[in-house]
């Protein structure tokens, strides 16, 4: 199978690019985190504040604060315990116990992992791994790495002002053992869930953030020691409290990730990630390395005519940004499966959810000539029962804050109908989000990444349309398992050359029967 066929029947016919008679190890599944071994540990304050609100004005973090913002990020925030019914015909009942965090993961697997190059006062300068297992860091390579990691990136970031530099990678394994191929588009998504998250803690922190898509990979895994038979690194994200020069210039530019390599002695740290019969998974590593990139010659998302989507225009109401507690809103966080009721939505909080959402999501990258003012992912809905608007799927404008009705109608039946697993109830929901973008993606510019990169947009776009949900008091549950045919029919999307990446129910539930523990001070 070529690989835009691979990516094709990802997308719109999943069952021919998975692996056929699929079964799940679930005794031999892997860990939901690295561990390593045998290396310098650095533990991690535990005294984590209970709010980020008022905090003090930007400086340079010390060890302490690190800790605070790793644990926002990826820490471990609440141990769960459900029980439910393995056959509606018998009394036996599983239990089923999870740790949970604050961005969401596909199954509950996170298959990321989270590096930090620190340049911090109380700490050695260095290239750290964040256990979120034992809440501390270890120490992988020692010494500062500013110019080397200037030239992975192309000189586009003077990294010689950032404090820290996170890498998120993906490990291979971690979810390909459950949902084989189909994991590619997963992985991607999860990525950019908690890229989302990362972004809108750094900006409680007061710390200044710019996402690196393009760099020299193999350079990059070096530094860290990553195999890349089973990791690789998906973005780059430095850190800074100061004045720092976010984009260079690329022109005349071109540096190779084999200069970089022969500078650096590789690294080779032993780890636990605890599966003794790890499966070959060829087309994910075949998709890795057509996405690699040998050299620093980048390139920028040329600009393009976007078709417009027509419509009746129906106008929302003028609302301000959300005020809320952000730690009490990634507490309560929820992903309601069969827990959603159906209840009736004001006008005012859909509008809320939508300009919360879009207008949190603009951020600093390398793929735009200049800081993202058009996002390249962009939010249709199905909606029942809100108030003041007809039942229908509509199109969010969010340059004008309205919704453009293209097609009338309670289409809650006929997505049930796209959805294999039957896990959630959409009968229940009042708002049906799908994040949409182009079909090509962006593949004359950027190649099998613009792929990658696409998802992870979309991922981004999700974690703050759960922020938001979750700060009305409604909850979000991302799927991936729908029919993408059908949808993308539902809003005449093949006209625009767009599609449908996920899609989201939102609204009211009642708490689901559990156990639940919060992991913090």
């Amino acid at each position: 199978m070529n690989l835009d066929e691979f990516l094709h029947n990802l997308h719109f016919d999943v069952d021919k690019a998975s692996i056929p008679n699929w079964e799940v190890d679930w005794e031999d599944g892997p860990l939901a985190y690295k561990l390593y071994y045998d290396l310098p540990e650095i533990p991690l304050s535990l005294d984590i504040p209970l709010s980020l609100e008022g905090q003090d004005a930007p400086e340079k973090p010390d060890h302490r604060k690190i800790g605070h913002f790793l644990w926002y990020v990826y820490g471990m925030t609440q141990f769960n315990q459900s029980v439910f019914q393995l056959n509606s015909t018998e009394n036996n009942l599983e239990v089923m116990q999870s740790y949970r965090r604050f961005a969401p993961s596909g199954g509950g697997l996170y298959p990321n992992e989270l590096y930090v190059y620190l340049k911090i006062d109380d700490l050695p300068e260095g290239v750290y791994h964040f256990d979120p297992s034992h809440h501390r860091l270890v120490l992988l390579r020692k010494g500062n790495f500013d110019d080397y990691l200037n030239r992975t990136l192309g000189y586009q970031c003077d990294l010689t002002s950032c404090f820290g530099t996170v890498f998120i990678s993906t490990m291979f394994w971690k979810n390909f053992f459950k949902y084989n191929n189909f994991a590619y588009r997963l992985q991607g998504l999860d990525t950019g869930v908690l890229m989302g998250q990362l972004l809108e803690v750094a900006k409680r922190f007061g710390f200044a953030s710019g996402v690196y898509y393009q760099y020299l990979d193999r350079a990059i895994n070096h530094l860290l020691g990553l195999l890349e038979q089973e990791e690789s690194v998906y973005a780059v994200i430095p850190l800074s409290v100061e004045p720092t020069i976010w984009s260079g210039i690329r022109d005349g530019m071109n540096i190779s990730a084999a200069d970089l390599l022969r500078e650096l002695p590789p690294i080779h740290h032993k780890h636990h990630v605890k599966s003794k019969r790890i499966k070959e998974f060829p087309m994910l590593l075949k998709m890795n390395e057509a996405s690699v990139l040998d050299s620093t010659a980048f390139r920028w998302i040329k600009e393009k005519e976007n078709g417009e989507v027509e419509g009746k225009v129906v106008p929302l109401p003028l609302v301000k940004r959300l005020s809320y507690d952000f730690k009490s809103i990634c507490q309560k966080r929820m992903s309601p499966d069969m827990d959603f009721i159906l209840d009736k939505v004001s006008l005012n909080k859909l509008a809320q959810l939508l300009y919360e959402a879009t207008s949190s999501f603009y951020y600093r990258n390398d793929v735009d000539e200049r800081y993202l003012t058009e996002t390249r992912v962009s939010i249709f809905a199905c909606l029942y029962s809100i108030e003041g608007i007809p039942n229908g799927a509509y199109f969010y404008d969010n340059s004008a804050h309205a919704l453009r009705l293209v097609n009338p109608g309670d289409h809650r039946p006929m997505l049930q109908s796209g959805m294999p697993l039957g896990n959630v109830n959409l009968l229940q929901v009042p708002i049906t989000i799908h994040v949409v973008g182009d079909k090509d993606y962006e593949k004359d510019s950027l190649g099998y990444r613009g792929y990658r990169i696409q998802q992870m947009e979309a991922g981004m776009l999700v974690q703050r349309l759960l922020l938001a949900a979750s700060a009305l008091e409604m909850g979000g549950h991302p799927l991936l398992g729908f029919d993408v045919n059908l949808s993308d029919q539902l809003y005449n999307l093949d006209s625009l050359g767009k599609t449908c990446y996920i899609q989201i129910p939102i609204g009211p539930y009642r708490q689901r029967p559990w156990l639940m523990g919060r992991l913090h001070s």
